[in-house]
């Protein structure tokens, strides 16, 4: 590690804490690392590339050491950085809060599907976490206005400061609750992402979701689908007619979440896969009849 006596350039800073970050991140490091030291020295991706021989101040260089040394140690980036890009929106984040996964847009691509831009539409959002899904959508149709759900407070919180940040405060409401518990009315359309990790896999997964992200956000019980029968249960009483639900699933899922919607009473259930021709959502209409 260059000494602070001998001063350190954006170039060294680079290569420095890449080589930390080989061993956990293999070949994303240097990226990963790029973007780190951006953040901590405030320099642009021209800079960093253009003048490597550029000199770094003492404490940014220090700050970009420290970052390197928690994702060393497994923190997620998205927490590093304090945010998350989902449908091209900035959404903070950080501990507490689950990171919005691209894979969730197909959610939001079939909700656009259904949903006309003209329409007036209520759209109720269950474990809503950051809120992006129902920002994201929010953000889409103009004339929808929407209800986020989440019985964590530190979850409920980034959901809030999301909502303000986007300009979303006067057509999105934000309640602390479990899934439908209190939840009146109905609604056009409702959007979940419930846990769907089987929790004897949790151990399992990746150090960054594992020791980092909350595990209520996580574990969906022994089969993974414990929140997804919950939410099923109320289903029907909380869908407008013609209404249509869109509830996150995992890529293997599919089979047994369309055996439980159908089991609920939603013969029309279908499940929906995302670009990579894997399960990822449960379309649930509302019953006719």
């Amino acid at each position: 590690m260059p000494s602070l006596a001998e001063g350190t350039t954006l170039g060294g800073l680079v290569d420095e804490l890449t080589a930390r970050l080989v061993p956990s991140l293999g070949g994303a490091a240097r990226s990963e690392t790029r973007r780190l030291v951006q953040l901590a020295t405030g320099a642009d991706r021209t800079r960093l590339l253009l003048h490597p021989d550029a000199s770094v101040a003492p404490g940014a260089a220090e700050r970009a050491r420290t970052l390197a040394a928690r994702r060393a140690a497994g923190e997620p980036f998205a927490y590093l950085t304090g945010e998350r890009e989902f449908r091209g929106l900035a959404f903070a984040t950080g501990p507490g809060v689950l990171v919005p996964r691209p894979e969730s847009e197909t959610m939001i691509d079939a909700a656009l599907a259904y949903l006309p831009p003209e329409r007036p539409a209520r759209v109720l959002d269950l474990g809503t976490g950051s809120g992006c899904l129902l920002l994201a959508l929010l953000h889409e149709r103009p004339r929808a206005f929407g209800l986020g759900v989440e019985r964590s407070a530190d979850a409920l919180a980034y959901a809030a400061g999301n909502r303000h940040a986007l300009g979303l405060a006067d057509r999105c409401a934000l309640i602390r609750a479990s899934w439908l518990d209190a939840i009146g009315g109905r609604f056009d359309l409702v959007l979940a992402n419930p846990p769907y990790i089987p929790a004897g896999e949790i151990d399992a997964l990746l150090a960054d979701v594992r020791d980092f992200e909350p595990r209520l956000a996580l574990d969906g019980g022994a089969d993974g689908l414990a929140p997804h029968r919950l939410i099923l249960e109320g289903l029907a009483e909380r869908l407008a007619p013609g209404g249509l639900a869109l509830v996150e699933i995992g890529h293997e899922q599919g089979a047994a979440a369309l055996a439980a919607a159908r089991a609920a009473g939603f013969a029309d259930a279908q499940v929906l896969r995302d670009l990579g021709d894997r399960d990822r959502c449960l379309a649930v209409p509302a019953p006719t009849g």
